[in-house]
């Protein structure tokens, strides 16, 4: 779909991850004016961008509707062109404001309010909007094409999803596995953060990051910080232990060392649970010792606290990912909320600020009910602790 963005030069920051967003969607954006030439070829291209565009994308903020702002020319020529704004133009708040400020071409439409991650929720909309457009041709190309264009689709798609094997190797040698496409319910029967979301495939990690791993990125890159204790530590009797008393700056370092990211909060909770809901990877069965390992206070995390990654079968999750429960606690991307906007239906990536960030799961310090694919704790990123580690994810594209 072709996207005109429209906002003012202050807003550019939001603006560029809203323009990410969509790129990463497979919408062709109109976005960037510097590039543009100055005097009357830049009206000229702005006003045929506008008119040829299926949807404007309006950032709505006190600088946007400035007198003498060029986004208000943008809505005027918007609003001189189409013959309605309802599924042609989407206002969206970025700060809160006097909604009577508003043009009256833009209160004919709905608002888009998120109070959470405005950028997920505006690529989440205009999913929404593309949806409906591509459902509106299909209607208008009759019955029958729309039957054909919907089986092409869908082959299309089997053929992509087959395409991904069940298993990749990243360039550290860890093996990811495949968490295919499709919905799953996130959050406990309780917890506020539930709701039905939809994720793209992609590969995580079948086991945590491990300390030999761990020492060969260490000697490459000089100017990270070792874990605390590292040098008292008998690597070459552990290797196959996961790293801990890393900060949440440490891992993402890591992953993206290798090529790869963390896991998205969403990602990590799919692929521990699956699309049924289950509390424990493994299924409904309460934890046992043969399953993960919890209930371990053990002093001495390599010499008796921690066990090897991949010790516990038992415990494989539905795309066979280890050790999700017990052993370690993870590091995950997201920044934490206690509650995600209403529209957070698609590839939630959280807030996009905050100040604390989130571990996922229950690890060996945990009681038996603590060890739930639906644990989340809030921690500082700079936080360092002997039972927290993580993994790395990536796209399956």
């Amino acid at each position: 779909m072709k996207i005109f963005l429209s906002y003012a030069s202050q807003d550019r920051p939001v603006a560029d991850q809203i323009n990410r967003a969509l790129l990463e969607q497979g919408h062709d954006v109109f976005f960037d004016r510097d590039d543009l030439p100055p005097g009357d070829a830049f009206h000229t291209r702005i006003r045929g961008a506008i008119e040829r565009a299926d949807l404007l994308v309006f950032l709505v903020s006190p600088d946007a509707l400035d007198v003498g702002s060029y986004t208000l020319n943008e809505l005027d020529i918007a609003s001189q062109h189409l013959k309605q704004s309802g599924g042609r133009v989407l206002p969206v708040l970025l700060q809160a404001m006097d909604i009577a400020r508003l043009p009256a071409f833009l209160t004919s439409v709905t608002l888009l309010n998120s109070p959470g991650n405005v950028v997920a929720a505006t690529a989440d909309a205009v999913h929404r909007i593309s949806a409906r457009h591509r459902r509106n041709r299909l209607t208008a190309a009759g019955a029958g094409l729309a039957v054909l264009a919907l089986v092409a689709a869908v082959v299309w798609s089997a053929r992509r999803e087959g395409a991904a094997p069940a298993q990749r190797t990243g360039s550290d040698g860890a093996v990811g596995m495949l968490v295919p496409a499709g919905n799953f319910i996130m959050g406990s029967e309780d917890a506020p953060l539930r709701r039905e979301l939809f994720l793209d495939a992609f590969y995580i990690d079948q086991y945590e990051v491990t300390t030999a791993r761990y020492t060969k990125f260490l000697a490459a890159n000089k100017n990270v910080t070792p874990p605390d204790g590292w040098q008292e530590i008998e690597l070459a009797r552990v290797p196959d232990m996961p790293v801990v008393n890393v900060n949440w700056h440490d891992a993402t370092a890591y992953c993206a060392w290798v090529g790869a990211r963390l896991p998205t909060e969403a990602e990590w909770e799919k692929s521990a649970r699956g699309s049924d809901e289950r509390p424990y990877p493994w299924g409904t069965i309460l934890p046992d010792l043969d399953r993960a390992n919890y209930e371990n206070a053990s002093p001495d995390a390599y010499g008796g606290g921690l066990a090897n990654v991949g010790s516990h079968p038992g415990g494989r999750s539905p795309f066979g990912v280890d050790d999700l429960a017990g052993n370690v606690s993870e590091w995950v991307a997201d920044w934490y909320v206690d509650t995600l906007p209403a529209t957070t239906a698609r590839n939630s990536t959280g807030p996009a600020v905050g100040t604390m960030r989130v571990i996922r799961g229950g690890g060996r310090l945990e009681q038996r009910d603590g060890i739930t694919s639906t644990k989340r704790y809030a921690a500082p990123p700079e936080l360092r602790r002997p039972d927290v580690g993580f993994r790395c994810a990536r796209a399956a594209r």
